[in-house]
């Protein structure tokens, strides 16, 4: 086997591909609400219609989103970079922050403005080296017309659409 690859540099290579950014949001059976920001967000299949995105395996959040039953995918919008880096980290009670931002719906702490919601069923977990896999089969969703928010480099940006 070759040589150990250089992670920082890997690392950097992987941030040349932009990718949306995302809010990842859950109640446990403690009636607990959690949230995480990801980037790693993908359609699956549409038949039946499934997403996957992966959390870090020493995620603080990792055990509640395992023992959920359901979760919401919000794709953010180009205005809520502040939403991202605030729930990017570990903090007692997230949501206190912008609790004019959020919704409870059947349980679930829905995002308001969100450019796309997917509600889920947590149908699927699997190991994937530093990070667990999520598969979730999707029981709505929400589209609106909003310009999403990005991530590349490392820093965040805008989507351009040629005129």
């Amino acid at each position: 086997m070759g040589a150990p690859l250089d992670t920082r540099a890997l690392r950097s290579a992987l941030g040349a591909f932009p990718t949306g950014v995302c809010l990842v949001t859950t109640r446990g059976p403690d009636g607990r609400c959690e949230g995480v920001t990801i980037n790693s967000f993908a359609s699956v299949s549409l038949d039946p219609p499934m997403v996957l995105w992966s959390l870090a395996c020493t995620a603080p959040s990792l055990a509640r989103f395992s023992a959920a039953p359901r979760y919401a995918i919000h794709v953010l919008c180009a205005e809520d970079e502040a939403v991202s880096r605030h729930f990017a980290r570990p903090a007692a009670d997230k949501f206190a922050a912008f609790p004019e931002r959020f919704a409870d719906d059947d349980g679930l702490p829905l995002l308001t403005g969100a450019a796309a919601t997917f509600v889920c069923r947590n149908t699927q977990r699997h190991p994937g080296g530093d990070h667990v896999v999520f598969l979730g089969e999707v029981e709505r969703f929400e589209l609106a017309e909003a310009m999403p928010l990005v991530f590349h480099r490392g820093r965040y940006g805008l989507v351009a659409h040629p005129a």
